[in-house]
């Protein structure tokens, strides 16, 4: 078992986003290449805006996308205890401070440093005064005033910060809360965290960090900040380019192996290969060949993989993913060896699974839903003619695919037209669509009775 450590800390104040999945794939990945552990850790320090709704959002997500964590979930909340004793440890080192500066003295501190050309940054009225607790007190970090922190990041490479540009850091809130990069640290350090693998808006938190390690004589974890993902539009991916939220690709039709494969490749690759099962991502990752360029959101490639998936899904198992959507419309379940049929026809024909039900759909009603268009342009009455003549020898149970084939070449060739002349006519009339799947399979999984029923529903009494 390797030493290695990492850990997927999501805040439970809304749905699990795509760029917070892929950096729970990439830790998951780490830890499982390396033999060592990946840890779920649930930040649910803000108490107002944490709920039990987002965090079971974010528990099925994982579970739906098969990153299974070892042990249970950590729950922040749980352990604030433990994130005071360390702020009372850095007190009694003096690596912290009592500040008793009131927020509105504060902002009108920092307006005029802004307005002076200065830094909007705490003044440091309070550290060397010795003060000691008190309603609305804050406690703050002693950071050094010179020099800088720095660190090789495995992503982006070296990066430091100059110490002038840094805060003295809100250790503990005026509501007697642990502020996030104080529990941060102290529940890294409980845990053994190795690696810390983030997005990359956290860069300006991880000097601070680094600093709390240092003060506190803790073994420094390796950092690796991946890039964002962005829109098409090289924004940040939001909302307005469309679902963000993993479990919304989940209702979207979408299979957990197909988006964690275009997660991954969303920065990370290997050659020139596309396609990764899981279990090939994790023999072959390697943080260092994530790239530092931000990542392009492309709802095409993501459906050509979908596609890929859908193909190679086993037909009972894909009845059943695609069953809900049909059920929806308030069709009856067929036998399963008949659904497996179904979708053996159509599961080349969509990139989602909302598609196939939609290309599949016309199997399950007595009559199908009939194209306007269709029906104009192909139940004319030469071709109701012809249907009439079909409507017996098709209603004959254990008909063949070569004796289908020959009564259809036969009465074509009878009539002096082609094959399709005929074909399409009877497509329509069975599907009430131009476009399905071969004849034959529509025949046989409708059966004798209900395709001669659809017949009959379109020849006129007339002929």
């Amino acid at each position: 078992m390797s030493n290695v450590v990492t850990r997927f800390a999501p805040s439970p104040t809304g749905h699990l986003h795509v760029g917070g999945a892929r950096t729970a794939l990439f830790n998951w990945l780490l830890a499982r290449r390396q033999g060592g552990r990946f840890v779920l850790r649930i930040g649910d320090t803000d108490a107002l805006r944490s709920t039990p709704e987002f965090t079971r959002d974010i528990l099925g997500a994982l579970d739906w996308l098969k990153l299974d964590w070892d042990g249970e979930p950590v729950y922040q909340s749980r352990r604030l205890d433990i994130h005071r004793a360390y702020i009372e440890r850095l007190l009694a080192q003096g690596r912290a401070y009592w500040c008793h500066c009131r927020p509105e003295d504060l902002e009108t501190r920092r307006q005029a440093a802004l307005a002076a050309g200065g830094k909007p940054k705490y003044d440091g009225r309070c550290r060397d005064v010795g003060l000691g607790p008190a309603p609305g007190a804050v406690v703050r970090f002693r950071g050094p005033e010179e020099g800088e922190t720095g660190w090789t990041d495995i992503i982006k490479g070296p990066v430091s910060f100059a110490h002038q540009e840094l805060d003295d850091l809100i250790l503990l809130r005026g509501d007697n809360q642990p502020t996030y990069n104080l529990a941060v640290v102290a529940d890294d350090i409980e845990m053994g965290i190795t690696h810390i693998v983030r997005g990359d808006d956290h860069v300006n938190n991880t000097p601070r960090q680094i600093l709390l390690y240092r003060a506190l004589e803790a073994p420094l974890p390796k950092f690796a900040h991946v890039p964002m993902i962005l829109g098409a539009d090289k924004t940040r991916l939001s909302k307005r380019h469309g679902a963000t939220s993993v479990m919304a690709y989940r209702e979207a039709g979408y299979l957990p192996e197909a988006l964690i494969n275009y997660l991954a490749r969303l920065g990370w690759s290997h050659g020139d290969l596309e396609i990764f099962s899981l279990e090939e991502m994790r023999d072959l990752f390697d943080l260092a060949q994530v790239g530092r360029s931000a990542g392009v959101f492309n709802p095409e490639k993501l459906n050509w993989l979908n596609a890929h998936y859908i193909k190679g899904t086993d037909p009972a198992t894909l009845g059943d993913l695609v069953w809900p959507y049909l059920a929806a419309k308030g069709y009856a379940r067929p036998p399963e060896e008949t659904l497996a049929k179904i979708m053996l026809t159509v599961r080349e024909r969509g990139q989602t699974l909302p598609e196939l039900a939609a290309k599949a759909d016309f199997y399950f009603p007595d009559l199908p839903e009939m194209e306007p268009a269709a029906a104009a342009k192909f139940l004319t009455a030469e071709n109701l003619a012809l249907l009439k003549e079909l409507r017996g020898p098709l209603s004959e149970p254990g008909l063949t695919p070569q004796a289908f084939e020959e009564l259809l070449r036969g009465l074509a060739a009878a009539k002096g037209l082609k094959l399709s002349a005929l074909a399409q006519p009877l497509r329509v009339a069975l599907t009430g669509r131009t476009a399905s799947p071969g004849l034959f399979e529509i025949l046989e999984i409708l059966g004798p009775e209900k395709t001669r029923r659809r017949l009959e529903a379109v020849i006129t009494p007339e002929i």
